[in-house]
């Protein structure tokens, strides 16, 4: 367990305020008479890339002391390493000469006929091996749909809020990113009509909808089955193609999944999956499931960029889902997150001031809190530093420009006891921010 909270103050210490500022803040561009000659050599798409204000908090969160609540890492401590160690020594030694060397652009076959089955545990039955693309996780999938899209001035829809990496992305590729209102029950199909209807009179032309259905990273909303269908029909009819991100389907804590938005429309969705979450995130692995009529133009976008996905991370993983109960993984994942979640939701019951709300998740790894309007959680970093400990504040999330009075707590990569520890020191700091309104 983390060390107490005035351990943490002394580590924290050391963290001024200008630095974590210059961490969370490190894409603004460079002082007067500090630019490089090169700078002018930047392309204008240069300046919206921005650096990821949840990689800048993990990297605060490293700090000794420290209680993270930031970073939602799967834990992999449940994973059998000496196993997957022998594993992999084995793939060099039989199959070396396949496993370092260039593979194809689209990946092996073993690996997406194995996805179509993975698929098939999430809802999606009878996928085409041939329209799997494989990417260097998902995050790859989404720059290649930006990429083969979108031109600068084009739209993306996506739910408010959503995932930063995604924002980052779109961001750099000169879109129209446009937020659409959620709640509770996930993206609101009014709201998307709505928006829809209005970007249209301005003449706008709208091609994606990104939305994460299962357990939104960051608010951990599960989107209601009744309004999976109806908000698949509205991008059908405005002619917009649905970009579904499901990283987290299987990490539904009861085992019982919701329909993903691919399973009946084929040729309505580009669905992206990825083993980051259910097996390991360092292998960059991931998947885009393309409609048939678009999938060449997708593979050859994806293979511009990375030549081909690597081979013995493939063979890893297609060796992972031959002999190992990977099914029964996810079930320890299940157990595992479901208790995390649970503690988690607890401390924040028993400490959390009158005026804090937050969400239930079904699964996934993230809980969303919302504080009293007039509140912005940016600040309160430096201050939830200081008492020991480090979440996500929400303006990370969202498209909207300006403050927020929501941030992120991440459960699955921590103990339940520091879980408790967490919101124990988290609690005074927004007792404190909402006494001062």
């Amino acid at each position: 367990m983390n060390t107490p909270a005035s351990g943490a103050n002394a580590a924290a210490e050391s963290l001024s305020e200008e630095t974590v500022d210059a961490l969370i803040r490190a894409q603004q561009t460079a002082p007067a008479g500090s630019v490089h000659r090169h700078e002018a050599l930047l392309s204008a798409r240069a300046a919206n890339i921005k650096q990821s204000a949840v990689r800048d908090v993990f990297e605060i969160s490293m700090q000794p002391g420290l209680v993270s609540l930031a970073g939602g890492n799967p834990y992999l401590q449940s994973l059998p390493l000496e196993r997957l160690a022998a594993t992999a020594s084995s793939i060099i030694a039989e199959h070396g000469l396949e496993a370092l060397q260039y593979g194809g652009g689209q990946g092996t076959l073993e690996l997406r006929t194995q996805i179509c089955q993975v698929m098939a545990a999430e809802g999606i039955v009878g996928a085409d091996p041939d329209n799997v693309v494989i990417t260097a996780g998902s995050q790859s999938a989404q720059d290649v749909a930006a990429k083969v899209f979108c031109d600068p001035g084009d739209v993306i829809l996506l739910e408010d809020p959503t995932y930063v990496g995604a924002l980052n992305t779109f961001e750099a590729y000169e879109v129209d990113i446009q937020p659409v209102a959620g709640d509770e029950h996930g993206l609101i199909p009014e709201a998307l009509r709505s928006t829809i209807a209005r970007l249209q009179g301005e003449g706008k032309r709208i091609k994606l909808l990104y939305t994460i259905p299962n357990f939104n990273n960051p608010s951990g909303v599960m989107l209601a089955p009744e309004r999976r269908q109806e908000i698949v029909n509205i991008c059908r009819e405005a002619n917009i193609l649905v970009l579904e991100d499901n990283p987290y389907g299987l990490l539904k804590f009861d085992g019982v999944l919701p329909q993903p938005l691919r399973a009946e429309n084929p040729e309505d969705v580009l669905y992206l999956g990825s083993f980051s979450k259910i097996f390991a995130p360092g292998l960059r692995i991931g998947w885009a499931l393309v409609p048939a009529h678009l999938k060449q133009r997708y593979y050859l976008a994806s293979e511009a960029v990375t030549l081909c996905p690597p081979t013995f991370n493939q063979l890893l993983v297609s060796d992972y889902l031959t002999n190992y109960d990977w099914q029964g993984q996810i079930v320890t994942y299940r157990e595992l997150y479901a208790q995390r979640c649970a503690s988690l939701l607890a401390a924040l019951d028993e400490f959390m001031p009158a005026g804090v709300s937050w969400t239930r998740p079904e699964g996934g790894f993230f809980v969303w809190l919302t504080l009293p309007e007039g509140i912005d959680s940016y600040p309160l970093l430096y201050t939830g530093i200081d008492a020991g400990v480090v979440f996500v504040p929400g303006a990370a999330f969202s498209a909207a420009n300006g403050p927020s009075n929501k941030l992120r707590l991440a459960f699955s990569a921590v103990p339940p006891e520091t879980l408790r520890e967490g919101v124990k020191r988290l609690a005074p700091v927004l007792a404190q921010a909402i006494a001062e309104l």
